[in-house]
């Protein structure tokens, strides 16, 4: 796992309630050592609004303003556990930076990390979070999440923090050969969870389960 400097709340043991968090998504199936090992890191209360602080280790989802959420953390957990199932992603590229905690999660685990927003308040607060953090392996980028960041790709791997009616042909695209991107797609309310892989010159599809997530819409806000 690569080591980044870490603010002392970061690098203290995880509190009861992170540690009662890790255990219950250890209870539903989360079994990824490096995964559980960086919700246990990561303090969560950091990317919630002050009122919700107190909220910031259920196994839920949250407003974070906007008409956006910062995921549940067994969501998370599960998209960053199927992400690394059996490989290590040297670079990573989030669609959706929202809170900045699931850049986090990944911050963790992946040498390289590029988050694209379109909403530029959350990406500047992300920033701004992030760096408080002391994360240094992060690039962030304010732009159409549907197109992908072209300039940087191909990715190891993709992870989508919102849902799409379907795949986008540009992050297809910039999967590197071997590349696994985790994606909600369809309509609120009867969306799934899939695994994209890139296989030679084909691609692979894998249907994980019903989620829910707000819409990932185009261009920037």
């Amino acid at each position: 796992m690569p080591r980044h400097p870490r603010t002392l709340a970061a690098t203290s043991a995880p509190s009861s309630g992170q540690q009662r968090l890790v255990d219950e998504l250890r209870r539903l199936g989360i079994d990824d050592e490096r995964v559980l090992a960086a919700i246990a890191k990561v303090p969560r209360h950091d990317f919630v609004d002050d009122a919700l602080k107190n909220r910031a280790y259920e196994n839920s989802a949250l407003p974070i303003g906007h008409a956006q959420t910062i995921s549940q953390p067994y969501v998370v957990a599960l998209m960053t556990q199927v992400l690394l199932k059996g490989r290590k992603p040297q670079r990573v590229l989030e669609i959706g930076t929202g809170s900045g905690y699931q850049t986090a999660v990944l911050a963790e685990l992946v040498p390289t990390v590029f988050t694209v927003e379109r909403l530029k308040s959350l990406s500047e607060q992300a920033r701004r979070r992030l760096s408080a953090l002391h994360y240094r392996n992060i690039h962030f980028g304010y732009a159409d999440g549907m197109n992908g960041w072209l300039p940087y790709a191909p990715y190891d791997g993709i992870l989508v923090t919102a849902g799409t009616e379907a795949v986008p042909a540009a992050l297809v695209q910039q999967l590197a050969p071997g590349g696994r991107m985790v994606i909600p797609v369809g309509l609120q309310g009867a969306q799934s969870l899939r695994l994209i892989e890139r296989r030679g010159a084909g691609i692979r599809e894998a249907d994980l389960g019903r989620v829910s997530f707000v819409p990932l819409l185009p261009g920037k806000g």
